[in-house]
C-alpha cells in the first residue's frame, strides 16, 4: 500500500458511519422525543418498527419477563456465558478498589470507587435476537453495583409488540426488571431526556445500527454520557505460514456475516497463505444463507480485503494504526507473545486458532461490546469499569500544608490567582 492508501484505509470517522442526512434525521427525532416524550417514542416505534403501542405499553410488564422462555439448550448456554462474563467482571471490579497513600508526611491522597447512579442499556432487536448483547452489557453493570439499570429493546416486527424472549430471560436471570420496548434511537432519546414512562439515566451504552450510533453521539450534545463508538463490526486477522487456511477462513466469516456494513481484513507477510485462505472462502461463502453470504462478500470485499506486508512487525504496526474492534492472531505459538506485546490498539486480542471470534462474542467472558471506527486506540470494551467512577480524596495536616505553602503561593502568583495564594499567606503570617 502507498502511504496515501494506508492512511485512507486506517482513518475512519463518524461521518463514515453516520452521513449528514442521517445525523440530521436523528437529531430531529431526538428533539421530537424531548418535546413530546412518550407520544414521540410511540410514533417512532410505529413508523420505523411497524408496531403500534400505547404509552402505557412501553414498559415490559413483570409478567412478561417472568413468563419468557427459551429452549433448554439456549438456557444452559446463557447460564454458561453469564457465569464467565460475571467472573471476568468480578476480577475487573476487584482491581478497581478504594486506595490511599501517604504522599508526604502529614498528607494523604487516594480514590473512592463508586458506581454510576443509573445506566441505560440498548440491546438491538427487531429482526434478530441478541441475548448475548443483553448479558454482555447487563452483567458488567450488575457487577459494578449500578443501583438502577434500564434496558431498551426494539419489539419484534410481528406487530404484537412482543419483545425477544431471549433478552427477557437474560434480564430475569440478572434481576433487571426495568425493560422498555421502543424504537432504538427514540428509546435512547427517552433514556437521555426522560419521559413520563421512562426516567432519565446518566449513561447510555449499547451497539446498534448507524441510526442508533447517531442517536448516542447526538445525545452527548445534551450532556448524556455514551460510549464511542459501538458501530458496525470490524475485525482483523493476522496469519503466517503456519496458519490452517480452512480454519482461518471459517473464523473470518464469523464477523463477516454480521452485515453489509461490516469490515473484515486479513493481514500477512506470506502471499501463499492469503491465496489459500481466499480459495477456501470462495467455497464457504456459497454455503451461507443468501443474506449472510451477501454480508460476507461486502465485509471481505468492498469494505475489507487482504493486505500483504513485508514482516509480522509491519503487520502489528498496521493493526495499531487501524485499531480494530476484534483481532485474532492466528500465527505460530512461538510468535504470539512478541505480537501481543507489539499491539496496543485493539478492542480485543484473541490468541491462536482455538480462540475464534465467536467464542469471545458469546461465552469466553471477555467483553464483546467493543469500540469501533478506530476508537480502540483511545477507549476500551464494556466491562464493570464502564459503570464505575473514581472520586479523589485528600487530607493534609498543618505541618504538610505549611511545607507545601511556598509552592502553592508561587504557582498562584504566577497564574494570577491572588485568593489561592492569600489563603496560605494569611494562615502562616
Amino acid at each position: 500500500m502507498s502511504a496515501t492508501d494506508r492512511t485512507s484505509f486506517t482513518n475512519r470517522s463518524i461521518d463514515d458511519i453516520v452521513p449528514e442526512t442521517l445525523r440530521m434525521e436523528i437529531s430531529r427525532l431526538l428533539e421530537e422525543v424531548r418535546l413530546r416524550g412518550d407520544d414521540a417514542v410511540c410514533d417512532a416505534t410505529r413508523r420505523f418498527d411497524g408496531v403500534s403501542l400505547r404509552t402505557d405499553q412501553l414498559r415490559v410488564s413483570s409478567e412478561e419477563i417472568a413468563s419468557a422462555n427459551v429452549s433448554d439448550d439456549v438456557h444452559r448456554a446463557l447460564v454458561d456465558a453469564i457465569d464467565h462474563v460475571r467472573r471476568f467482571n468480578e476480577a475487573v471490579r476487584t482491581r478497581m478498589s478504594d486506595w490511599s497513600m501517604e504522599i508526604e508526611p502529614g498528607a494523604r491522597v487516594g480514590e473512592k470507587i463508586t458506581p454510576i447512579s443509573s445506566v441505560g442499556l440498548f440491546v438491538p432487536g427487531g429482526k434478530a435476537s441478541y441475548p448475548s448483547v443483553a448479558y454482555q452489557l447487563g452483567v458488567p453493570a450488575v457487577v459494578a453495583g449500578v443501583p438502577r439499570i434500564a434496558v431498551v429493546v426494539p419489539p419484534l416486527p410481528n406487530g404484537s409488540g412482543e419483545v425477544d424472549p431471549g433478552v427477557l430471560v437474560v434480564c430475569r436471570m440478572l434481576e433487571i426488571d426495568e425493560v422498555y420496548r421502543a424504537n432504538g434511537p427514540a428509546g435512547i432519546a427517552a433514556l437521555g431526556f426522560g419521559t413520563r414512562s421512562i426516567a432519565a439515566v446518566r449513561k447510555i451504552v449499547g451497539p446498534g445500527s448507524p441510526a442508533v450510533t447517531a442517536a448516542q453521539v447526538e445525545m452527548q450534545r445534551h450532556g448524556v454520557s455514551t460510549m464511542m463508538v459501538l458501530g458496525p463490526t470490524e475485525s482483523m486477522m493476522v496469519v503466517d505460514d503456519s496458519t490452517d487456511a480452512h480454519r482461518a477462513a471459517l473464523d473470518l466469516l464469523i464477523e463477516a456475516e454480521h452485515g453489509e456494513d461490516s469490515t473484515v481484513v486479513l493481514v500477512s507477510a506470506d502471499r501463499g497463505i492469503i491465496d489459500a485462505i481466499d480459495a477456501v472462502l470462495q467455497g464457504l461463502i456459497t454455503e451461507l444463507p443468501a443474506p449472510r453470504a451477501a454480508a460476507a462478500r461486502a465485509a471481505l470485499g468492498v469494505n475489507g480485503g487482504a493486505i500483504l506486508v513485508a514482516t509480522l512487525a509491519e503487520a502489528c504496526d498496521l493493526v495499531n494504526e487501524f485499531a480494530p474492534e476484534h483481532l485474532q492472531l492466528a500465527v505460530h505459538s512461538s510468535r504470539t507473545d512478541e505480537l501481543v506485546q507489539r499491539i496496543s490498539n485493539a478492542g480485543e486480542i484473541l490468541v491462536g486458532q482455538d480462540t475464534p471470534f465467536s467464542a469471545a462474542n458469546f461465552v469466553l467472558g471477555c467483553p464483546a461490546s467493543l469500540p469501533t471506527s478506530g476508537f480502540a486506540a483511545v477507549s476500551s470494551g464494556i466491562t464493570a469499569a464502564t459503570f464505575l467512577k473514581s472520586t479523589a480524596i485528600a487530607t493534609s495536616d498543618v505541618r504538610a500544608l505549611r511545607r507545601m505553602a511556598p509552592s502553592i503561593t508561587a504557582l498562584s502568583d504566577h497564574e494570577g490567582f491572588s485568593a489561592h495564594g492569600n489563603a496560605l499567606r494569611e494562615r502562616f503570617t
